[in-house]
């Protein structure tokens, strides 16, 4: 299900080139999860690192996650 969410969150990332020519990129509704980095490429290397990272830390703070498209994840206290 996890490798399910992150592959749902990065078909709905979106970039964008900057003035510096720099790739920025984020994920609609998935806040705090953003890169900027000198292509495209890298920039979604980095995205989904930071995604993956950014999930860790609600799954270990039990931290409600939002739901990409159809897919969500449920996080339950220990």
């Amino acid at each position: 299900m996890l490798s399910r969410y992150i592959q749902e969150a990065m078909r709905r990332a979106r970039y964008k080139t900057l003035e510096d020519g720099n790739v920025f990129g984020q994920i609609p509704g998935v806040d705090g999860v953003w890169a900027s980095e000198a292509s495209q490429s890298q920039c979604e290397k980095v995205l989904q690192e930071v995604l993956e990272e950014w999930l860790i830390l609600k799954i270990r703070d039990h931290e409600p996650i939002p739901r990409v498209g159809r897919v969500s994840l449920s996080v339950q206290a220990a």
